[in-house]
């Protein structure tokens, strides 16, 4: 068997995963990449493998279907998110394919809770300043009794709740898929946007799919309070760019 591996962080621990994947006579080839590889370079090599374990890459339809006309038979996504994945051609071109779900949820909840943290604390412009030889005091705002608008309550969205209500903030979820909520002191569940105008911050930690992109828009903005502050977690795309770059420029966000 032989596999490819284009995950970026499986490449840096590679000769930890070596020994393993000799023992069990798999061969892989782990090209040096900084984020992902093109689709035309993996056109030209992806029906020499067996399997592909992937990272970030595009794995259109056109890549599948060359797969599949060699030796490809699974490709594992490396982490939660699958919008990178045409799930349809692997169905059609029978390339069975997976995710690694419930990994790595404690880490990118910590991530959220520091850039939270950071923009609440504007700990960022006191590194950056004392780095220019100044010395600031921004008054920033305290964490306690803020409200919180938590969009996705998957893995890593019901482990960044607990962190914001252990700092003792009130946080509401939007998740539709949610079908039943444990009830908890700070923590409630409603429809999308109801309330958003009450959140002092927005944290995203939902998958991307059809029904959420550009799901924070203009028109959500609109509603935010003035100096609504941001954490997203998850992909670029569930913001509308636009309205963002805009929103920050009128200190809305």
């Amino acid at each position: 068997m032989k596999i490819l591996i284009t995950c970026p962080p499986m490449l840096k621990m590679i000769d930890q995963f070596s020994s393993y994947l000799k023992k069990k006579k798999i061969n892989f080839y782990a090209p040096n990449i900084k984020q992902k590889m093109s689709e035309n370079n993996l056109i030209k090599i992806i029906s020499n493998f067996d399997g592909w374990i992937i990272g970030d890459d595009s794995a259109t339809q056109a890549i599948i279907r060359k797969g599949s006309s060699g030796k490809l038979k699974a490709i594992v996504k490396w982490g939660v998110g699958i919008d990178n994945i045409d799930i349809d051609a692997c169905k059609d071109y029978k390339i069975r394919f997976t995710n690694t779900p419930n990994m790595f949820g404690s880490e990118v909840a910590d991530v959220a809770l520091g850039y939270l943290i950071a923009l609440s604390r504007e700990t960022f412009k006191i590194d950056r300043e004392i780095r220019l030889g100044k010395w600031p005091k921004p008054q920033g705002i305290s964490l306690k009794n803020k409200k919180v608008a938590l969009i996705g309550y998957g893995d890593i969205g019901k482990k960044t709740a607990s962190r914001l209500i252990s700092c003792e903030m009130k946080v509401t979820i939007y998740d539709p898929y949610i079908k039943y909520l444990e009830k908890k002191p700070n923590i409630i569940h409603e429809i999308w946007p109801k309330k958003i105008h009450e959140a002092d911050f927005i944290v995203i930690t939902s998958s991307l799919n059809s029904s959420n992109y550009h799901m924070i828009n203009k028109k959500i903005l609109d509603k935010c309070k003035d100096g609504v502050r941001i954490v997203n977690v998850s992909r670029g795309q569930i913001i509308d760019e636009r309205s963002l770059i805009m929103a920050l420029k009128s200190r809305k966000v």
